[in-house]
């Protein structure tokens, strides 16, 4: 009695293939949970265009710059890109996501800190805007925070309209 195993062969070398497929597959999946991507969009990079104002707003309290951040920024991006959608601004969004829980998804650890804004103004106008509020200047002249991310997104039905977040940590 003969049996046939190349049938076998096969079909045990193709469902190898497939697993091993599968695996480097989930390999990839999980390494790219570890991985920062960059803010992309409009309002993206606007942390880069900050730090000179930023750093002159915190020299004057005697504080030392702080660093754009890649996480921070897409945290910001997020909640901009929540306020536009929704047409209003607010620290939570529609879905339950907190402050607290963005900052967590998004990888960041110790202190945090919010600003947002909502408006037909330049970056220029919304830090002097932030300045004359007690507790968004609070935010951005608080020692503990060494990092930041800024970002904006146009409202869909009036582009003049920018939702602006700040983001600042540790």
């Amino acid at each position: 009695m003969t049996r046939d195993v190349s049938n076998t062969d096969s079909r045990t070398t193709g469902a190898r293939m497939l697993l091993k497929a599968a695996g480097l597959a989930a390999l990839f999946a999980l390494a790219a949970c570890n991985t920062v991507s960059l803010p992309a969009g409009e309002g993206a990079g606007a942390s880069s265009s900050a730090t000179a104002t930023l750093a002159n707003i915190r020299a004057s309290a005697g504080l030392g710059p702080l660093t754009p951040d890649p996480r921070l920024e897409q945290a910001a991006l997020q909640q901009a890109g929540y306020m536009a959608g929704a047409g209003r601004m607010s620290h939570t969004t529609g879905w339950g996501k907190s402050f607290a829980s963005r900052v967590k998804d998004n990888g960041i650890a110790g202190a945090a800190a919010e600003n947002i804004a909502e408006g037909r103004f330049d970056q220029q106008k919304l830090f002097d805007i932030w300045m004359h509020s007690t507790g968004h200047r609070r935010n951005m002249l608080d020692p503990r925070f060494t990092r930041f991310g800024l970002a904006y997104v146009r409202d869909g039905r009036d582009s003049a309209i920018r939702y602006w977040s700040l983001v600042l940590g540790k």
